[in-house]
């Protein structure tokens, strides 16, 4: 299982397994994080460790039915002279359930309240858990799969998952923290995973989308909304300063 380690070659793809892990990790981060926000203070951290956990277990457990997911690239059927295949309808599938629930979030993030109306109830516990181990099948779906299209040994992507949910943990209160100190950078994840949710449909459908055009669009718009943070925060001390006086 271990003649790898004497390979330089397979410890370049543990790397690099690791490093899209974490990138394809980021997007289940995000959601765990906005999921996790509708949840009272004290359950937060709580929730979060159990969602990265449910992650790992998705992501083993999908790489261990290595046979099965292999045969999803089978067609089952052919519609509209498009073969169609397990993989395909549940690309298609989890792309639906990312859009309707980034749908959702932006609507409850933006929707004003009637002031006569009772304060909105934080979602309980027991949904959030089942809405993150929803969210974690669909990614884990792409994760393993690219797991086995770059490496040929299991024992090489079960540490890479393991080290890629590691790393996650350390870094998804910090991100979790930071996107409820900052409503917009909320606003922008949500476009996010409905642009992600958009590239799963279009990949079940057939329609490669390359990856680095998608990360770079992300990039691209998570640097320019901290570009506007800086100047939002710079706006608001030289008020206070001005006020001061």
């Amino acid at each position: 299982m271990f003649e790898w380690i004497a390979s330089p070659e397979a410890w370049v793809a543990l790397a690099s397994l690791v490093a899209l892990e974490i990138v394809l990790g980021i997007d289940n981060i995000i959601f765990i994080s906005i999921l996790v926000g509708r949840l009272p203070a004290a359950q937060r951290e709580k929730a979060r460790r159990l969602g990265l956990a449910l992650a790992m277990l998705a992501r083993l457990g999908l790489l261990f039915s290595l046979v099965w997911i292999m045969g999803l690239i089978e067609p089952l059927f052919v519609a509209f002279g498009q073969e169609i295949s397990g993989r395909d309808i549940i690309l298609v599938v989890g792309g639906l359930f990312l859009l309707a629930k980034s749908t959702h979030e932006i609507h409850a993030s933006l929707e004003i309240s009637d002031e006569t109306s009772t304060a909105p109830v934080s979602a309980s516990f027991a949904s959030v858990m089942v809405q993150i181990a929803m969210l974690d099948m669909v990614f884990s779906l792409d994760s393993v799969i690219t797991a086995v299209g770059l490496v040929d040994h299991i024992s090489v992507m079960v540490i890479a998952i393991v080290v890629s949910v590691a790393v996650m943990l350390f870094a998804a209160k910090p991100i979790g923290n930071f996107v409820d100190r900052h409503p917009t950078i909320k606003m922008l994840a949500l476009s996010f995973l409905l642009m992600i949710g958009l590239t799963l449909m279009a990949e079940g459908l057939d329609v490669h989308v390359p990856k680095g055009y998608i990360y770079f669009a992300m990039a691209f718009s998570f640097a320019v909304e901290i570009l506007n943070i800086r100047v939002r925060k710079r706006s608001q001390i030289a008020l206070s300063k001005r006020l001061s006086e």
